[in-house]
C-alpha cells in the first residue's frame, strides 16, 4: 500500500484515525498504531512481516543485554550480535544475488543463488534498529523495557517503507508521553496534503514526461532533449521522495509524533557538499554519526573515510554498480570542492559573479549524477551523459523538445519554483492578510486535485520503495 492510493486515502487512513481517537489510553492508541502498521506492511508482502518482527526482537533483546552488562567485552558482544543480525539480513536479501553474480563473472563460476523479492523498507528499518542498539551501547539512550513500545517504533507505517530514517532518541519520549492536540493534527493534515500534491502532481507528471525521453531510443536523442530528460528525473525524484517525507511527517503529527525534516530545498545549493546537507538529511546524518565520525572524520584518513562513506551511500540505494559509481561520483566531487576551496581561498571575485557560476556548476554536476543513478547498466548511463555533452547526439535541438517545453511550460515553471523557498515565502506573505480558513481551503483543494489525478493516472510509483 502507498500513501498516494485511493485505498489508503479513502479507507485506511480515516479508519485508523477514527479508531485511534475513539480510544483513550496510551497503550490502546499504541496498539492501534501497531496493528494498522502491520496491516499496512502486509498489504503487499505479508510474508516479510516476520522478518521485520524478527529484527525488532533481536535488537530489543540486544539493547537490554548491552544495558545490563558492566563488562566491556559483554557489552561489545551484544552490539556485535545486533550488527551481525541486521547487516546479515540486509546483505542476504539485498546484496546476496549481486555478490554471487559478481563472483561468478569474476572467476567464471556458476554458483547458484536463489533470489528473493526485496522486502519493502528493509534498508530503512534496519538502519533504525541499528541506530538504537548503537546509541544504547554508547549510552546516548536508555534501553526500552517494553517490547511492544519498541515494536511501535520499528513498525510505524508513517515512515516504515520509505523513510525518513527516524532515530529512537528522537521519538523515545513520545512513544509513551506524546500529547495529541488540534494544532499538531491540523498541521499534520496540511503537511500531508502538500506532500501528496507534490508527489501526485509534480512527481508523477515529471516522471511521465521524463520516461518518454530516458527510456526511448538514445540514438535519436538531441543534446537539449538529453538535458530535459535529466531535469525531469531530477524533478521527479525530488518531488517523489520529499513528498513522501512530507506525508510521513504529516501523518506523525496527526498522532503526536514529531519527525525531523528530511529535505531543505536541496536544489538551491551551490555545491554537491551543500546538496547533501539538504537532501535525504536522515541518511546523511546516519552515515556521518555511525560511519564517518567513528572512522576518524576529518582528523585522520580523511580521503579513505570519504571513500568508505560514499561507497556505502551508493550501495545503500541498491545492489548495482551504477549506484556505487553514483555514490563515488558524489564523494569525488565533494573532495574536489573541499580541495578547490582551499586552493582558491585567497582568490576573490564579486559575489554576483561567483554565486551564479557555483549554481550552474552544481546543477550540471547534479543532473549528470542523476543519469548515473537512473540507468542500471553503467554503459547506458555513460552513453546518455555523452549525449548531454554532444557525443553521439542527434543534433543540438529537436522540434519535439521545444514542443514538450511549450506544452508543459506552466508545469515546468511551477515545478522549478517549488524546488525553491519562493512559493513558501509568497504564501507566508499572503497568509498574513487572510483568515485561517483560507489556508485550510487551499490544502483541501490540493487534496481534491490530487484525488482527481490519482483516479485518472496509471503512473504512480514511489521510487524509494525499491531501496
Amino acid at each position: 500500500m502507498v500513501f498516494s492510493s485511493i485505498a489508503f486515502l479513502i479507507y485506511f487512513l480515516p479508519i485508523n484515525l477514527l479508531i485511534y481517537y475513539m480510544l483513550k489510553t496510551r497503550d490502546q492508541r499504541n496498539a492501534v498504531l501497531i496493528v494498522f502498521s502491520l496491516i499496512f506492511y502486509a498489504w503487499g508482502e505479508p510474508v516479510w512481516i516476520s522478518l521485520m518482527i524478527f529484527s525488532a526482537v533481536v535488537d530489543f533483546l540486544c539493547g537490554r543485554w548491552i544495558a545490563k552488562q558492566t563488562v566491556p567485552l559483554k557489552r561489545r558482544l551484544g552490539l556485535i550480535a545486533s550488527l551481525t543480525s541486521n547487516l546479515g539480513l540486509l546483505g542476504f536479501f539485498k546484496y546476496g544475488g549481486f555478490f554471487v553474480d559478481n563472483i561468478n563473472q569474476l572467476f567464471h563460476l556458476s554458483l547458484p543463488f536463489h533470489t528473493f523479492a526485496l522486502p519493502i523498507g528493509i534498508s530503512f528499518y534496519t538502519f533504525q534498529t541499528l541506530s538504537y542498539t548503537i546509541d544504547v551501547y554508547r549510552g546516548d539512550v536508555e534501553p526500552n523495557t517494553r517490547f511492544f513500545d519498541f515494536l511501535l517504533y520499528v513498525s510505524l507505517f508513517h515512515q516504515l517503507v520509505a523513510g525518513p530514517i527516524v532515530r529512537y532518541r528522537d521519538v523515545a519520549h513520545e512513544i509513551r508521553n506524546r500529547e495529541e492536540n488540534w494544532s499538531d493534527f491540523s498541521y499534520g493534515v496540511n503537511r500531508f496534503c502538500i506532500g501528496l500534491f507534490k508527489k501526485v502532481y509534480f512527481g508523477n507528471i515529471a516522471g511521465e514526461i521524463g520516461a518518454v525521453i530516458l527510456d526511448g531510443d538514445l540514438t535519436k536523442l538531441s543534446v537539449s532533449a538529453a538535458w530535459l530528460g535529466s531535469a525531469c528525473f531530477a524533478l521527479q525524484i525530488y518531488y517523489d521522495f520529499s513528498g513522501y517525507s512530507d506525508m510521513a511527517i504529516g501523518l506523525g503529527r496527526m498522532v503526536g509524533f514529531h519527525y525531523r525534516e528530511n529535505f531543505n530545498y536541496p536544489y538551491i545549493s551551490e555545491s554537491i557538499s551543500a546538496f547533501w546537507r539538504r537532501w535525504h538529511i536522515s541518511l546523511g546524518s546516519f552515515f556521518r554519526d555511525y560511519v564517518y565520525i567513528p572512522l576518524g572524520g576529518n582528523r585522520k584518513r580523511f580521503f579513505w573515510n570519504m571513500a568508505v562513506v560514499w561507497f556505502l551511500t551508493g550501495l545503500w540505494h541498491g545492489a548495482s554498480w551504477n549506484f556505487v559509481l553514483w555514490g563515488l561520483f558524489n564523494g569525488i566531487l565533494i573532495f574536489a570542492e573541499r580541495w578547490g576551496s582551499r586552493l582558491f581561498r585567497d582568490f576573490s571575485l564579486p559575489t554576483l559573479i561567483v554565486q551564479p557560476i557555483k549554481h550552474v556548476y552544481f546543477l550540471a554536476a547534479m543532473l549528470v549524477g542523476w543519469m548515473i543513478f537512473y540507468y542500471p547498466a553503467v554503459s547506458d548511463g555513460l552513453t546518455y551523459i555523452g549525449i548531454m555533452f554532444g557525443y553521439g547526439a542527434d543534433g543540438l535541438v529537436e522540434p519535439s523538445t521545444i514542443t514538450t517545453i511549450q506544452h508543459h511550460f506552466v508545469f515546468f515553471a511551477l515545478a522549478v519554483m517549488g524546488t525553491t523557498p519562493l512559493l513558501e515565502w509568497l504564501w507566508k506573505k499572503l497568509r498574513g492578510h487572510e483568515h485561517l480558513w483560507a489556508e485550510t481551503a487551499l490544502h483541501f483543494g490540493l487534496l481534491a486535485i490530487s484525488l482527481v489525478y490519482l483516479i485518472g493516472q496509471s503512473y504512480n510509483p514511489f521510487l524509494y520503495f525499491r531501496f
